[in-house]
C-alpha cells in the first residue's frame, strides 16, 4: 500500500512539472524561447576559440532572420492586396 502511494505521488509530481514546462501560456515558455533565439542568433553555439567563425555564424544567422522577416511580410502584404 505504501509503495502504491509512493508511486502514485511521484507520478503526479511528474505530471504537474511537464505541464509546468509545456505550458505554452505560461513565463518559463517565452523565456526559454527567447532565450534560445538569442543564443541561436549570437552564435553561442560557435567555436569561441574561432573569433572569425563566431563573426561569421553571427552575420549569417542575422541575415538570415532579416530575410525570413522580410519574406513573411511580404507575403501577408501581397496576400492582403489580393492575389
Amino acid at each position: 500500500m505504501a509503495q502504491r502511494q509512493d508511486s502514485e505521488r511521484e507520478s503526479r509530481r511528474i505530471l504537474e512539472r511537464i505541464a509546468r514546462e509545456t505550458d505554452p501560456a505560461g513565463n518559463s515558455f517565452v523565456a526559454r524561447s527567447t532565450k534560445g533565439m538569442r543564443d541561436h542568433v549570437t552564435a553561442a553555439d560557435a567555436d569561441r576559440a574561432d573569433p572569425i567563425e563566431v563573426w561569421g555564424t553571427r552575420i549569417g544567422r542575422t541575415i538570415g532572420l532579416l530575410l525570413t522577416l522580410g519574406l513573411m511580410v511580404w507575403l501577408v502584404l501581397y496576400v492582403i492586396r489580393g492575389s
